[in-house]
């Protein structure tokens, strides 16, 4: 099953990344074996639960927080861990909160997460191991060799990948201008697609994990994220019915598609059912509209290839069309003619010699 990122977990993590101060706090915590307890923000609630401890209200450096964390008691920052607010505190959440947690701190750590609903940091002493607390998950630190290992291997799998959906989509173009294109293709361009966005988004994560440590992971990843690749949108633009074709419709077929697991994504019949094709015989012939090929068009405007798509009904009749036809179509005039035309043909010719090379 494909794992969610939340931005609640995603904006905690930045947090405790490396490069930051707290990040530094924590390690300085860990090297003295001491354990620690400590909530990210304070409002009435958390006001509630607490019992005892003082006062502090200084700014936050990590070598304080190693000292305060010397004592029994929760340590209370503010939500960016800019302050110490309090040191010494003694947590008293609601104990009809369930939890998994077996150790003190670590129950104590999780209901008052559930009850207050800001981040709450547990470090265990005995185990060396720095978990969080945030939107009901519990999400475990690990070193930076781990995650910058797992980095590596998810930008060499993207850059696979990407490649792979470049041949994928060049053969769909050529496909489509043979006017030979199947709801398989279809379905296999959507599901290179989306294995590409996954990946991606993980190496995103990765690199929220990694903070000041992730700079070259950073820059590959970067490259890796082409502008000029085309999104899923503009395939299910194409090929969905004219009743399942408005936004909110290419929106919820975009969400569905990103829902399914990482068993059901290799299928491309569940691929094509789910966005709404007809998935019943995977080698029938589907007809394009024209929106992708038009949409690598430079300085095209959208409303220009709506009226385009209308007045052709179908990329084989965009293809026919002359300069007359073209100039005939409102918004376009014989300057933006013959570059439609001349991108349409260069397509058609690239298609082709990719093809037979």
């Amino acid at each position: 099953m494909q794992t969610v990122y939340n931005e609640s977990i995603l904006e905690t993590i930045a947090r405790i990344a490396p490069g930051t101060e707290l990040r530094e706090g924590l390690e300085r915590i860990l090297r003295g074996r001491t354990g620690a307890l400590i909530v990210l923000g304070s409002d009435k609630t958390v006001q509630s639960i607490s019992s005892g401890g003082f006062n502090i209200d200084i700014e936050f450096t990590a070598t304080r927080i190693r000292e305060l964390a010397k004592m029994d008691g929760a340590i209370i920052c503010d939500r960016e861990a800019t302050t110490l607010l309090n040191a010494g505190v003694q947590l008293l959440p609601d104990p009809t909160i369930e939890t998994q947690e077996s150790g003190t701190r670590h129950r104590t750590a999780e209901r008052v997460a559930v009850q207050t609903g800001f981040p709450v940091i547990s470090v265990s002493s005995s185990m060396s191991l720095i978990s969080v607390y945030v939107d009901g998950i519990r999400y475990t630190v690990e070193d930076s060799q781990t995650i910058m290992s797992r980095a590596n291997q998810a930008i060499q799998t993207l850059e696979s990948y990407t490649n792979r959906l470049e041949q994928v989509l060049s053969s769909l173009s050529a496909l489509e201008i043979e006017a030979n294109v199947t709801v398989r293709d279809v379905a296999a361009t959507l599901q290179r697609m989306e294995m590409v966005r996954r990946i991606s988004t993980e190496a995103g994560f990765y690199l929220v994990e990694l903070g000041s440590n992730g700079r070259l992971i950073a820059l590959q990843l970067e490259e890796l994220n082409r502008p000029e690749m085309p999104s899923s949108d503009v395939i299910l633009r194409d090929y969905l019915p004219e009743d399942a074709n408005g936004n909110k419709s290419l929106r919820a077929a975009q969400k569905k598609l990103q829902q399914l697991d990482d068993k059901e994504i290799v299928d491309l019949a569940r691929i094509a059912r789910t966005v709404g094709l007809d998935a019943t015989d995977l080698d029938s012939l589907l007809y394009p509209r024209g929106y992708r090929l038009l949409s690598g068009i430079k300085t095209m405007p959208g409303a220009v290839v709506d009226r385009l798509v209308e007045q052709f009904d179908g990329l084989q009749g965009l293809m026919a069309a002359n300069l007359k036809d073209l100039r005939a179509v409102d918004g376009i005039g014989g300057q933006r003619a013959r570059i439609i035309r001349e991108s349409l043909s260069r397509m058609a010719e690239s298609s082709l010699l990719e093809q037979f090379m």
